[in-house]
């Protein structure tokens, strides 16, 4: 509804200094500048860290860093089989809701640790075997490799406490696996690329098996 005006045809003096004010507000708002704070670049260490993408190239670690855990493992060339593993034992749906450490074996170390039949054999019949495969390398918690290194031990979601020793940023786990690639980040997880499985499976890769998994 309007505002008579006034015996002079003007509006009273309240709604005449309105617009100003409205307008000095909106100044204000469309001349903010944009933050200019850089964006933070995710940093990994390791010797593999080199042949893993970077920069712009799709699955770099920035990129990673805001994704959830799934989509990230899925954009790791060397995680593929280990992707895959995660992917068929459904064992994401079990996970600690508080964050997340992944020690991902590569494929090449899934390849020295089972033969294609046996490996078959796990994705396909014995999920039961599989799943706490998996969870050998999972630990409760958001862990830089630093802070791994640090505590000298971590326990895994199988229930199992593995010694860590070493020096950052090649780290080793269970006097059995060093971490190739550590630090990559994604929601709420640390992810770090380590060169051999965990867990009690036996050895079953023989010299001719050659392909990774």
């Amino acid at each position: 509804m309007s505002q008579p005006a006034t015996s002079n045809g003007t509006r009273p003096r309240r709604y005449r200094l309105l617009a100003p004010a409205l307008l000095l507000a909106l100044t204000a708002c469309s001349s903010t500048p944009a933050d200019p704070r850089p964006v933070a670049v995710a940093e990994i260490t390791g010797p593999l860290c080199a042949a893993l993408p970077t920069g712009d190239d799709p699955g770099n670690p920035t990129f990673l860093a805001g994704q959830p855990v799934d989509e990230a493992l899925r954009w790791m060339p060397t995680l593929t089989t280990f992707e895959a593993a995660v992917r068929a034992s459904g064992v994401l749906t079990e996970l600690p809701k508080d964050g997340l450490t992944v020690l991902a074996p590569s494929d090449d170390a899934f390849a020295a640790k089972f033969s294609e039949d046996n490996w078959d054999d796990l994705m396909v019949r014995h999920t039961d075997q599989l799943r706490p495969l998996l969870k050998a390398h999972l630990v409760a918690g958001t862990h830089a490799i630093d802070d791994l290194l640090k505590a000298g031990t971590a326990t895994t979601l199988d229930g199992t406490t593995i010694t860590v020793t070493g020096t950052a940023p090649t780290v080793r786990l269970a006097d059995r696996a060093d971490t190739v690639c550590a630090d990559y980040r994604a929601t709420n997880t640390r992810i770090h690329i380590i060169n051999s499985v965990l867990g009690a499976l036996p050895t079953t890769a023989n010299d001719s098996d050659h392909k990774a998994h």
